[in-house]
């Protein structure tokens, strides 16, 4: 089987093409690298399967050539990853364009290409972001109404709506994955590559967005790895929706203690500064509870809760900026 991964080199991604590496399947990543290093991806082709096209997949002429040049090197079933979206939640609510084109365009265009190559299997990586805000309730699949607060959530549910639209229409295999927050290495963004940043630059003090009692979920991106691929292999019946939460069960840590365990490893000296408001940004759900029986009663659960996920982050990402 052939895997196609758009977002690839992306963070998520890389670590699942080090999956099908190991698998010894034929990969093609196609990404824009608009927030990732080619050498590092063309570091990890050791076994010869590694293909790399360079596209920007919310361009439908664009798309459809990187997937007919996919056609043209394969010659097995294909599955589609989609791992392709902007991941600064804070530019796409300075600019709600970035969300529109990254995130959603993106699924569109993938999506209508499935139809035209007839793939018929679609994995999406969305987002707790869906769900909006609704404070310390544990939100499980069925939790709604869903009401994204940041483009980014609002262009991952549209995205979410059109495969679904897909999966009645074409499709034949669909999982939609809800990410938490995602913590590891390589470290593209996110709350720990943040704080380590500042600190390399002012090691005495360390500005943390908002009053550090915002809570969250967050779940290392090796068990992440495991998760999808553990559900995309599951048998589902039609009727049961093919959507999963993905993260440690009802189980949050507050951003000041990540600060905390960043300035205990990287720059002891250092001094917190909060901010006042409970959310870090526009868009920031400070708080949310996850539900992940689902996932749990179809054989996964993670092996790291999320204050273990953050500790073995916060080496790994000191690791790399060092």
């Amino acid at each position: 089987m052939s895997i196609i991964i758009a977002g690839g080199a992306g963070f998520v991604g890389t670590n699942l093409v080090k999956h099908f590496i190991k698998r010894n399947k034929k990969i093609f990543i196609i990404d824009n690298f608009s927030n990732s290093d080619e050498s590092k991806i063309l570091s990890l082709n050791n076994n010869g399967n590694l293909n790399i096209i360079k596209c920007d997949l919310s361009i439908e002429d664009k798309a459809k050539k990187a997937i007919n040049e996919v056609f043209r090197n394969s010659d097995s079933d294909i599955q589609i990853w989609h791992l392709a979206a902007n991941s600064d939640i804070p530019s796409g609510i300075l600019d709600s364009k970035i969300d529109l084109k990254d995130t959603f365009m993106t699924t569109f265009n993938l999506l209508e290409m499935a139809k035209i190559f007839d793939i018929k299997s679609f994995f999406f990586a969305s987002s707790s972001a869906v769900y909006g805000d609704h404070g310390t309730k544990s939100i499980n699949e069925e939790t709604g109404p869903m009401m994204p607060i940041s483009n980014y959530g609002a262009m991952k549910l549209a995205s979410e709506a059109q495969c679904f639209s897909a999966y009645e229409s074409f499709l034949e295999k669909l999982r939609i994955f809800r990410f938490p927050n995602v913590v590891g290495s390589p470290a593209t963004h996110g709350v720990i590559l943040d704080f380590i940043n500042k600190l390399k630059n002012d090691p005495s003090r360390l500005e943390v967005l908002g009053d550090g009692s915002q809570k969250k979920s967050y779940l290392h991106v090796s068990d992440l790895i495991e998760g999808m691929i553990h559900l995309s292999e599951v048998d589902l019946k039609k009727s049961v929706p093919p959507v999963f939460n993905l993260g440690p069960e009802n189980d949050s840590i507050t951003v000041r203690w990540i600060a905390e365990q960043v300035i205990l490893n990287f720059s002891p000296n250092a001094k917190i500064e909060y901010g006042k408001s409970k959310s870090g940004w526009l868009g920031d759900v400070p708080k949310f509870s996850y539900n992940t029986k689902k996932s749990q009663e179809f054989g996964w659960k993670p092996k790291m809760n999320s204050a273990d996920s953050i500790k073995k982050a916060i080496q790994e990402i000191i690791k790399e900026v060092q």
